[in-house]
C-alpha cells in the first residue's frame, strides 16, 4: 500500500531554492527525494504542502532552543505553505516517553489546559499568526475510542515498537515500560494521519515517532510524510544542549536587556551555529559577515548583530536599542538607569553580607569567592578586601558585568 510520491514534476530553480532552504540547518531530512517532489508539486499546481509540528504543552514557558524547530516553520511558511501547530492536549495525557530512562507521570487536565495557553502565545513571536493553523489532537484522538485504539494498534509490530533505542535500554536494564507509553508513537502518529501532512518537523529525539506517522499514513492508503529533524541547540556554555535545569538557557520572555547581555556571552565558535538555527538572516548574508569577520572584522560586531535580531524578535527594536546601549554602558563601567533600589539596616556592615542581603549573592561565602575572583565594585571601584565594611550612606554596587543595586544603609 506504498503511497510514494510520484516523480512527474519539473525540479525548477525555484524548487532547488526551496529545497535549500529546507536543508537549512537541518539534522535529517528523509526521504529527500520524496520531499524534492512535493515541492515541485506545490510549485507547479499552487497547492501548499501541509506541515505540521506537535508540542505537548507540558510546561507554560519555552527558551530560545525550543524556537529552533519553530524557526524553520516559518521559512517554510514564508515560501507559502501552510503550518500546522498542533498541541497534544490528548498525547500529553499520556507523556511523551522519548529520552526517558522511566515513566513519563503524565499531566493532569487542568495543567494541559493551563500551559496551552500560553504556548502559542509565545510561538507566534516566531511564527506568521495570520498563517498558522492552530489544532488540538483531542479532536480526533477522542472519538477514535476503544474499538478505533485498538484497529490503530493492530497496525504496527510491538517488535517495531521495541527497536526504539529508549525502550529497548529500559526493557534490557529491567526498568518497567507501561503499556500506554507504548500507544504514544501510535497517537502521535495517527495525528497526521488525521491532519494528512506533507511534512512532519521534531528534534532529533522525535525521529522514531515521526517514522511511526509515516508508516501509518501508508498503512490508511495515504501519501507517507516526509520527516525533518532538527538539531537541539547548544546552550549559552557553549557543551551542554540548552536546558533550564543546566542555566544554559535564554527564556524568550527574559527581559530585554538580559536576553541581549546572555546572546553576547557565547563563544564566537557557537555564534555562528545559532546564526544558521536561530537567525531569519539568509545563508548568504551569514556567509559573508563571517567572511568579513575571518577578514580582521571583531567578532563582537556580528555577535552584537545576532543579539539585536533575537531581543528585536522577542520584543521590539526599541527594546533592543536599548539594551544595546545598556550593555555599553554596563561595559564601560558606566551604570544603567534602572537599578534595584536597596535599603538596608546595621551599618557598618560587611561588603558579604550586603551583597547577600541585597540580592546580589545568594551566600556570603558566594560573595567572597565573587570578592576574591575581582567581580565586585563599590561606586566603580574594585572591592580586594573580603573585611571591607560599608557606613551608613548611598552607593552602588556592582557584580559581575550585569548585576547591580544602589544601596542605602542607615
Amino acid at each position: 500500500m506504498n503511497q510514494a510520491v510520484v516523480t512527474k514534476y519539473p525540479v525548477t530553480d525555484g524548487v532547488r531554492r526551496a529545497m535549500e532552504i529546507s536543508l537549512r540547518g537541518v539534522d535529517e531530512l528523509l526521504p529527500r527525494d520524496d520531499w524534492m517532489q512535493k515541492l515541485a508539486r506545490a510549485e507547479a499546481t499552487g497547492q501548499p504542502l501541509r506541515i505540521k509540528l506537535g508540542l505537548d504543552p507540558t510546561a507554560p514557558d519555552i527558551h530560545i532552543g525550543h524556537t529552533v524547530v519553530l524557526n524553520k516553520m516559518r521559512q517554510l511558511q514564508d515560501l507559502g505553505h501552510q503550518v500546522i501547530f498542533l498541541i497534544g492536549d490528548f498525547t500529553s495525557l499520556i507523556g511523551d516517553p522519548s529520552g526517558r530512562n522511566a515513566t513519563r507521570p503524565p499531566l493532569t487536565a487542568e495543567q494541559i489546559r493551563a500551559n496551552a495557553e500560553t504556548y502559542f502565545a509565545q510561538a507566534k513571536l516566531v511564527l506568521d499568526e495570520s498563517k498558522t493553523e492552530i489544532r488540538y489532537n483531542s479532536e480526533w484522538s477522542d472519538p477514535l475510542g476503544a474499538r478505533g485504539m485498538i484497529e490503530l494498534a493492530a497496525k504496527y509490530t510491538v517488535a517495531r515498537m521495541m527497536e526504539r533505542d529508549d525502550f529497548h535500554k529500559r526493557y534490557t536494564s529491567g526498568q518497567s515500560i507501561s503499556v500506554h507509553e507504548l500507544l504514544y508513537p501510535l497517537m502521535q502518529g495517527y495525528d497526521s494521519v488525521a491532519l494528512k501532512s506533507d511534512l512532519e518537523l521534531g528534534g532529533t529525539d522525535q525521529k522514531f515517532n515521526l517514522l511511526v506517522g509515516r508508516h501509518l499514513q501508508q498503512e490508511y492508503g495515504q501519501e507517507p510524510q516526509c520527516i525533518l529533524t532538527m538539531p537541539l541547540l547548544v546552550g549559552l556554555d557553549g557543551v551542554d544542549k540548552m536546558s533550564k535545569s543546566k542555566n544554559n538557557y535564554i527564556g524568550i520572555t527574559e527581559d530585554a536587556n538580559t536576553m541581549f547581555a546572555k546572546v553576547l556571552s557565547i563563544s564566537d565558535a557557537l555564534m555562528w551555529d545559532w546564526y544558521t538555527l536561530l537567525s531569519f538572516k539568509s545563508l548568504e548574508e551569514i556567509a559573508a559577515l563571517k567572511a568579513e569577520v575571518a577578514a580582521g572584522r571583531n567578532p563582537k560586531d556580528a555577535k552584537v548583530l545576532l543579539a539585536r535580531e533575537i531581543t528585536t524578535r522577542f520584543h521590539d527594536a526599541r527594546a533592543a536599542e536599548a539594551a544595546e546601549q545598556d550593555f555599553a554602558n554596563r561595559s564601560k563601567g558606566g551604570i544603567p538607569d534602572d537599578i534595584p533600589e536597596v535599603a538596608l539596616s546595621g551599618a557598618p556592615l560587611g561588603i558579604g553580607a550586603v551583597l547577600k542581603q541585597a540580592g546580589l549573592a545568594p551566600s556570603t561565602s558566594e560573595a567572597n569567592r565573587l570578592i576574591d575572583g575581582g567581580g565586585v565594585r563599590v561606586d566603580g571601584g574594585v572591592v580586594g578586601d573580603k573585611g571591607l565594611k560599608l557606613g551608613a550612606g548611598t552607593c552602588v554596587v556592582q557584580v559581575g558585568k550585569r548585576k547591580f543595586a544602589r544601596v542605602t544603609l542607615s
